[in-house]
């Protein structure tokens, strides 16, 4: 390799169109997955204050916005639900005319095969007490949720749902949703398994957005410690080893290095979740004139990328969307 003046990196930087041609990672609208909330009872859509351009959706507005992302080419939505009526065992997860499967029948006569539509599954939103489970005192019961997840799986599979995206990181919940599924016809329906997922400071807006916040303790004993990179390798692998089809990390900015790692380490589709304190720190600085809201995001969105990811979920999805294209 020679050097300078021979070797001169800035050749390529000098204007926007050699910048474009050159550039490593490529942001597109079709990379990216929106996730939005859908309310019960609310007559119009709901401002979150934590998450400043974000709501809370009636059916009508979630079907539009849906019919926008397409438009856009943005691949696809993760979809939220909050009902009116919370039980200890979440059972308004799995009823049939549930408010995310009303959602995930309109979205898809609404927008067919031009938008994937994610069914995220937990039971965080659904119960009374707000823990991801079934409880035994004031621990989550692993294997009596499984079943519960398992008939929720089955429910959003038979209400439309393009894939299945269980984020509750119960011990042994993919192969527990694959047999349900498998059992039941639906076969061919994929599961984006939330593989690696951290017991994060970054869900705090989240949880003003799904109404899901434990009502007592926390969720260390299920969702991963932060400092750990060999335990994400080998949730990941189990996953894999259950049926997943593809795999999340989340948070993304906080964690590039395990999005890195896991890429590397499975090869397998990779998604990375760009949570609501992430999206929230970067709109208020934006607010505050600290940054630029446009050139902030893209950067972020493309550092996720750039790490690993192929499908990075994000609210930023719309707004990034219209830059872009």
């Amino acid at each position: 390799m020679t050097s300078f003046p021979h070797t001169r990196m800035r050749r390529l930087r000098g204007s926007e169109a050699l910048r474009r041609a050159f550039s490593e990672v490529s942001l597109q609208p079709s990379d990216l997955i929106a996730p939005l909330f859908l309310k019960e009872g609310i007559a119009e859509p709901a401002p979150i204050a934590s998450m400043p351009g974000q709501f809370q959706l009636t059916l009508d507005e979630l079907v539009k916005q849906g019919r926008e992302l397409a438009e856009l080419g943005v691949a696809g939505i993760l979809l939220f639900g909050v009902p009116t009526v919370k039980d200890a065992l979440g059972s308004e997860a799995w009823n049939a005319d549930g408010i995310v499967q009303q959602g995930l029948h309109a979205l898809k006569d609404e927008v067919g095969d031009d938008l994937l539509v994610v069914a995220d599954l937990c039971l965080c939103e659904y119960t009374d007490h707000g823990h991801c489970g079934v409880l035994r005192g004031e621990v989550v019961d692993n294997d009596p949720t499984l079943e519960a997840y398992a008939r929720i799986a089955v429910s959003q599979a038979e209400a439309g749902a393009d894939v299945i995206a269980p984020s509750g990181m119960m011990d042994g919940q993919v192969a527990a949703i694959r047999a349900a599924l498998d059992d039941n016809g639906h076969a061919a329906t994929p599961i984006l398994a939330y593989a690696v997922k951290f017991a994060s400071s970054f869900y705090g807006p989240f949880r003003d957005a799904a109404e899901g916040a434990p009502k007592f303790g926390d969720r260390r004993t299920h969702q991963m410690n932060p400092s750990n990179v060999n335990e994400a390798l080998r949730e990941a692998e189990l996953d894999v080893a259950e049926g997943a089809d593809a795999l999340m990390v989340k948070p993304a900015l906080p964690y590039l290095d395990v999005v890195r790692a896991v890429k590397e380490h499975t090869g397998f589709p990779l998604a990375a979740y760009n949570v609501s304190g992430e999206y929230s720190m970067l709109l208020a600085a934006a607010e505050r004139g600290w940054i630029d809201e446009r050139t902030a995001v893209l950067e972020a969105l493309t550092g996720i990328r750039r790490a690993g990811a192929d499908l990075v979920i994000t609210y930023h999805a719309k707004k990034a969307a219209e830059w872009l294209i």
